[in-house]
C-alpha cells in the first residue's frame, strides 16, 4: 500500500467560508445588474436569500460526519463473545454516555455490553469492516 502525504502548500479552509465566497459573488451579481430596474429591489432580496439559504444547507450537510463506536459484547449459557461497531447519535461523539446509548441496543437480542473501545467518525469505520463481520452496524 502507498502512504499518502498533503502537500505542505495546501491549507485547509473551513467549509463555510467557501460559501461565503459564493454568496458574495452572487449578490455582486444580483446587485450590478438591478441598478437600472428599481422594480426588481424584491426579487434581488428573494434571491439574495435563497442563494444563501442553498449555501447553508449544502455546508451543512458537508460537515456532518457519522459517529459510530466499536465495542465488545457476550451473551451466557452458552458463552458467546462478539466484536462489533455501532452506528450513533452525533450527539454521543460530541460527547455523551456512549455505554447507556448502546447497552439497550444489544439487550434486545440478549447481549450484554462489556466495554466501548472507541468512538469514531467515518474515517475509522472502513477498517473495522472485516473484524466485526456480522456484527458491523448490526444494531
Amino acid at each position: 500500500m502507498v502512504a499518502w502525504t498533503c502537500p505542505t502548500n495546501l491549507t485547509p479552509t473551513p467549509v463555510l467560508d467557501n460559501f461565503s465566497a459564493v454568496i458574495g459573488v452572487i449578490a455582486t451579481l444580483i446587485l450590478n445588474n438591478s441598478a437600472k430596474q428599481p422594480h426588481l429591489s424584491g426579487m434581488k432580496h428573494r434571491a439574495l436569500f435563497i442563494a444563501a439559504l442553498i449555501a447553508l444547507s449544502l455546508g451543512s450537510t458537508a460537515a456532518h460526519a457519522g459517529c459510530y463506536a466499536d465495542y465488545k459484547a457476550k451473551k451466557d449459557n452458552p458463552l458467546q463473545l462478539h466484536y462489533g461497531v455501532i452506528e450513533l447519535p452525533q450527539s454521543l461523539c460530541d460527547g455523551g454516555n456512549v455505554a447507556a446509548a448502546i447497552a439497550p441496543r444489544l439487550a434486545r437480542e440478549g447481549w450484554t455490553l462489556l466495554n466501548v473501545l472507541s468512538v469514531f467518525e467515518d474515517a475509522g469505520l472502513e477498517r473495522r469492516k472485516a473484524s466485526a463481520g456480522p456484527f458491523y452496524l448490526r444494531f
